[in-house]
């Protein structure tokens, strides 16, 4: 078998250095949140492929629905020769979307795709052009998804022309200063300077952002955009490509604010490892596309589908919204504890088991440290525990382990990272 080294020099050989790797690992195989890599050494993962595998890598159920899908069939295009496995897993993304107005579900294969036919829905629908998004968001590398990120590098530098009519507002973050007014307040100047919103197709918001630095949208803000789509005919589009399938303690994470999405776009964990993608949206929006405006060739694919029908249950049966809570729990417990014994720790935050630390220098919110973040990963790494980065200034650890981690491997890995954060945090102090 190849070394890390051998693989290294193998990949840099072959693929392209725009797609870049976090760790410089190569899995050679999985299992719930293990992963052990091609010279035989275990990782505990705490990134779950970037909160793909809710239910764990390789969960038995997944696994065999994808095998008793394979041995009917692996694809026919459902525009070719529809299947039933698509139907019914729309019939359960239906019945299990948030609001009580009747749903339908296109299927796609990339959150990225997803978002791109949630804003081609939406502007069909209303026959306008402008869409709204917000500092810090990420909504894919595909043009229309650079359009409507938050962050200029390394999702959007040197891309451009983009796609127009994409305008962007401050996203509320209470540890940085900005309140939930300052955010509608931007809106508001939006509709006077830049674009009525007579012109407006869709607001497009992360309940809780992603790659921003998992920042939780307040309820009460989410409700005021609620209020003010229905006021000038603007679709709210929730992407719950991070945020769903009992990631943050419910099936989707807009449930909290108690507000129903026009559009809803799915991805990652949907599949279980499988890829597939969605766009949930209210009947009557998603109806007015004429035949042959949606679709794609592996959109849908049946694999995905038995996947996801699989990753559904499991839900359910497992109980993960619960146990996302859970973990939630013990990870603030746990950085709350950190927070105390080093002042590198600016803020704890979570929803569920979206769960992340911003670290600071001397305790000031002002003060970001990214070298420090980036160290503690690699640090990690080499304790053995898979972490990841965000924000937008490259200073927050997330955690996003799969939901169904025993309690000890959770345990195992916290205490790893601890140890990584408050040793790189005193040799900081000792060098300065």
């Amino acid at each position: 078998m190849a070394t890390n080294k051998e693989m290294i020099e193998r990949r840099e050989a072959a693929v392209p250095r725009g797609v870049a790797n976090q760790h410089r690992v190569f899995a050679a195989k999985a299992k719930n949140a293990e992963i052990w890599d091609v010279e035989g050494r275990r990782y505990i993962d705490l990134g779950a492929g970037i909160a793909v595998l809710n239910v764990g890598h390789n969960h038995p159920k997944v696994v065999a629905a994808v095998r008793e899908q394979l041995d009917r069939f692996g694809h026919t295009c459902f525009q070719v020769t529809p299947y039933e496995v698509y139907v019914r897993l729309a019939e359960r993304l239906n019945a299990l979307a948030p609001g009580d107005t009747p749903k339908k579900t296109l299927f796609v294969t990339t959150g990225a795709e997803a978002v791109e036919n949630a804003v081609k829905i939406a502007r069909y629908h209303t026959r306008r052009n402008g869409v709204v998004s917000f500092s810090g968001a990420f909504h894919g590398r595909t043009m229309m998804g650079m359009a409507l990120t938050g962050k200029v590098a390394p999702y959007k530098a040197g891309f451009g022309p983009l796609p127009g009519d994409v305008y962007h507002i401050p996203y509320p973050i209470a540890y940085h200063g900005r309140s939930e007014a300052q955010s509608l307040q931007a809106l508001e100047g939006l509709f006077r300077s830049d674009i009525e919103p007579s012109r407006i197709a869709a607001i497009i918001i992360e309940p809780v952002q992603g790659e921003g630095g998992f920042y939780a949208a307040p309820a009460t803000f989410l409700r005021a955009l609620r209020k003010i789509c229905d006021e000038h005919g603007i679709l709210l589009v929730a992407d719950e490509v991070q945020t769903g399938f009992a990631r943050t303690g419910k099936m989707f994470a807009i449930e909290h604010s108690g507000i129903e999405a026009d559009v809803i776009t799915v991805a990652k964990s949907l599949g279980g490892g499988m890829p597939i993608a969605g766009v949930i949206g209210k009947a009557e929006i998603m109806d007015s596309v004429p035949p042959g405006g949606l679709g794609a060739t592996y959109g849908g694919p049946p694999v995905g589908c038995a996947a996801g029908l699989a990753v559904l249950d499991i839900i359910e049966s497992e109980q993960l919204c619960a146990r996302a809570t859970a973990i939630g729990t013990r990870i603030v417990s746990w950085g709350e504890s950190l927070q105390k014994a080093t002042d590198c720790v600016g803020e704890v935050r979570t929803v569920g088991a979206m769960a992340a630390i911003e670290l600071v220098k001397g305790g000031d919110a002002g003060q970001p440290d990214p070298d420090l973040t980036k160290a503690v990963v690699a640090d990690a790494l080499k304790r053995g525990v898979i972490l990841l980065s965000c924000g937008a200034r490259g200073n927050v650890i997330r955690f996003l382990p799969p939901l169904t981690i025993p309690e000890a491997q959770l345990d195992e890995a916290l205490a790893a990272v601890r140890e990584s954060v408050l040793g790189l945090a005193d040799a900081v102090r000792k060098a300065s």
